[in-house]
């Protein structure tokens, strides 16, 4: 099904908007010739680039990857950009080394606009500016705009699926190839706030600071941890961090999965066959993965 945005326009833009206004209309606006301020003209272009009109479309990408970096600039200082917008100016800016640090700092970066941060080249977010450091004026796209009304109207925007648009890299990259152009900062940052695909693809990760990252994920399930706790888990970080969670440990099931996993601290092992039933006892007497220091 395909997912619906709704966005809100100024009155100025909305001359520009919808497949009713004539097609000439449109192709202006897709090649920047309207007077609008910044946050207009980059939401507007945002919507022509899903026209039904192939040359309006490709139109709209490109002036969009035409806006200078004081534009780019400006439109980061509003801390509220929407997460799409975001995206879309990643997509097509983000190799820029001036704004990679102010996309990666940018509050409104969703899960999928940092993913393709990390796939632009070798910026790592450790070196994000603070949101103090990111500036807060550039030049207007039209120096000649006139304000904007303070009367706004709906714009319902359904995306439609098309190669040229510059908010669909993930129908041709999946997660897991991102995961490995990215840099071990980069996938840090994702395994400590990243979803569940994200959590199962960085745990597995070789590097140790990485897969340790993921299972410190405040989002971390218990359902996500009894399946890593049975895993032959090769990090002793993960099991070290399981152990010491107080509310995983009440679960017996993950109790049970520590005991049997030889990657488990022994002391932490002990101590949890304690708290094992005569069943669960009887069981791990037969099996052969079990320390026999614990059997």
């Amino acid at each position: 099904m395909t997912e619906k945005v709704t966005f809100r326009i100024s009155a100025a833009a909305a001359p520009y908007v919808g497949a009713d206004k004539p097609r000439q209309v449109r192709l202006k606006a897709a090649s920047g010739q309207v007077a609008l301020p910044p946050a207009d003209m980059v939401l507007l272009l945002y919507y022509l680039c899903h026209d039904q009109d192939p040359e309006v479309k490709r139109s709209a990408i490109a002036t969009l990857r035409r806006l200078d970096v004081a534009v780019i600039s400006e439109l980061l200082s509003n801390r509220e950009l929407h997460p799409r917008i975001l995206e879309a100016l990643v997509q097509l800016h983000g190799k820029k080394a001036e704004l990679a640090p102010l996309f990666a700092s940018h509050p409104m970066l969703s899960e999928k606009g940092a993913a393709l941060l990390a796939t632009q080249g070798d910026y790592s977010a450790d070196a994000a500016p603070t949101e103090k450091e990111t500036p807060h004026s550039g030049a207007p796209v039209q120096t000649d705009a006139e304000p904007v009304s303070s009367r706004d109207e709906p714009l319902d925007e359904e995306e439609p699926q098309a190669e040229e648009e510059p908010l669909d890299e993930e129908e041709y990259q999946s997660k897991f190839q991102m995961a490995q152009e990215m840099g071990v900062s980069d996938k840090i940052k994702m395994a400590m706030t990243g979803d569940k695909e994200w959590r199962n693809i960085l745990i597995k990760d070789n590097n140790k600071l990485v897969s340790s990252a993921a299972i410190k994920n405040p989002r971390m399930t218990e359902a996500e941890v009894l399946t890593i706790a049975k895993s032959a888990v090769q990090n002793d970080e993960i099991m070290r961090v399981i152990c010491a969670n107080k509310e995983w440990i009440k679960n017996a099931l993950i109790r049970k999965a520590l005991v049997e996993n030889s990657k488990t601290p022994l002391p932490a092992a002990l101590r949890f066959v304690a708290t094992l039933g005569e069943k669960d006892l009887a069981s791990l007497a037969k099996s052969k993965n079990v320390s026999s220091v614990i059997a």
